[in-house]
């Protein structure tokens, strides 16, 4: 479902609005709707959670959240995977996680559809740096690369047998081809 606008609306209005399935992005000003995942992008989001998740959250290092809105300073976007360092994931007064995240994540992941423009997600993808955010991935299913951004560094695009950075407090070594490797069902 998207929204007709006639003029800009302001973040506090977006984030007034009911959800929308797939989800919508607010950037500069305008409702932006996210395509609807498709098996691949399914699979690799759901391995990445879990395989973050494996490692980080029992020691209370980090999590990551599957299509969590981000809300900050004048955009509210959706990444694949956001992920959280425990510090700063904003507990409620019951020690739960909350339903709103109006700050940006530490890593920030995206999975490219065929119908997504690169340069948006790109976009997206350096507005969480420029924000605070330490790592950014991009992952091309398509040409099996992932194009690493780091704060304050060029990206770096890996590809086979490279090994991916991650946040240095998350012990995980991965290589590109591990990643695509789970698109097979028996890996």
């Amino acid at each position: 479902m998207s929204y007709p606008t006639t003029k800009l609306l302001t973040l506090d209005e977006f984030l007034n609005l009911p959800e929308t399935k797939p989800a919508s992005e607010y950037i500069n000003g305008e409702i932006i709707p996210k395509p609807m995942p498709k098996g691949k992008h399914s699979r690799l989001q759901l391995r990445l959670c879990n395989t973050i998740n494996e490692v980080a959250e029992s020691q209370k290092i980090a999590y990551a959240f599957p299509e969590l809105r981000c809300s900050f300073d004048i955009r509210s976007i959706v990444p694949d995977v956001a992920v959280f360092n425990w510090s700063r994931i904003p507990f409620d007064v019951d020690g739960e996680v909350p339903n709103d995240f109006l700050l940006w994540p530490d890593w920030t992941i995206e999975i490219l559809s065929p119908e997504q423009s690169s340069n948006r997600v790109i976009g997206n993808i350096l507005y969480c740096l420029q924000h605070g955010c330490r790592l950014g991935w991009l992952i091309d299913p398509t040409d099996r690369s992932i194009l690493v951004f780091c704060s304050g560094q060029q990206p770096v695009l890996l590809q086979g047998e490279d090994f991916l950075r991650v946040l240095p407090e998350i012990q995980l070594a991965l290589t590109v081809n591990q990643v695509f490797g789970w698109l097979k069902m028996d890996s």
